[in-house]
């Protein structure tokens, strides 16, 4: 599966995960959603296997990990700025290449727990657990820039990539 096709529903998984859940299901409104998810990390499990962790920052940004219908490897994936956003009672994200913005219908089914679907399609939905473990913590660090090489780091890189080219021009 292509990257491109991982980040919408990255994006559908990260703002299904902005709730709690209670005994009985309550619905929440855009802004306890809001409230109860941003900064959170929530593990989740769609309907069809998908399977990840992952958080929305302030800015509408998502950062977390995904394993499409349960198979292959687990992606860490980042969404811009503005992705999830709140358009009056309604929790919505913005996806690049996506012609409607998804709106989605949130229930918390207990204190640390949500299940959200798309909007008017009840069974396309994930369940959210806040927390996680391992991996699936990534989305809780930063990513940490690179440190910049030193001079020394960088002339040994060089003197290997020489001899390389040297024994390579002598084969």
């Amino acid at each position: 599966m292509r990257l491109c096709s991982a980040l919408p529903a990255a994006a559908l998984l990260a703002a299904t995960a902005a709730l709690p859940m209670s005994a009985s299901a309550e619905t929440l409104t855009a802004q306890e959603a809001q409230r109860f998810v941003i900064g959170q990390t929530f593990s989740y499990t769609c309907y069809e296997g998908t399977v990840g962790a992952g958080r929305i920052l302030p800015d509408g940004s998502v950062a977390g990990t995904i394993q499409i219908r349960g198979k292959g490897n687990t992606r860490y994936v980042t969404l811009p700025a503005g992705t999830i956003m709140v358009r009056g009672e309604s929790v919505c994200a913005k996806l690049k290449g996506v012609a409607f913005q998804p709106c989605f219908e949130l229930e918390k089914t207990d204190k640390v727990s949500f299940r959200g679907n798309l909007a008017g399609a009840d069974r396309l939905w994930c369940e959210f657990k806040r927390g996680g473990s391992g991996r699936t913590r990534l989305a809780e660090r930063a990513v940490a820039p690179k440190p910049a090489p030193t001079p020394a780091k960088l002339a040994e890189d060089s003197a290997a990539a020489q001899m390389t080219a040297e024994v390579a021009s002598e084969k």
